[in-house]
């Protein structure tokens, strides 16, 4: 299972969950999660991941499609 930030909320979900961080005081995130397989990756294809996640300050996950 991989889950990534919601990007597809409403205006109402998101005055929901801004009502709700009032009410708590703290800042919510919102994620949706979706089932996945990992790949598998040589070494070269691992050292290839890294140096492309360092470039772009982000986390990449290899999945079979």
């Amino acid at each position: 299972m991989l889950c990534s930030l919601s990007t597809k909320l409403g205006d109402k979900d998101l005055a929901e969950i801004g009502t709700l961080e009032k009410e708590l005081g703290v800042t919510m995130l919102a994620f949706n999660c979706h089932p996945v397989d990992p790949a598998e990756i040589d070494d070269r294809q691992l050292t290839s991941i890294k140096e492309l996640e360092e470039r772009l300050g982000v986390s990449l996950v290899a999945v079979i499609h």
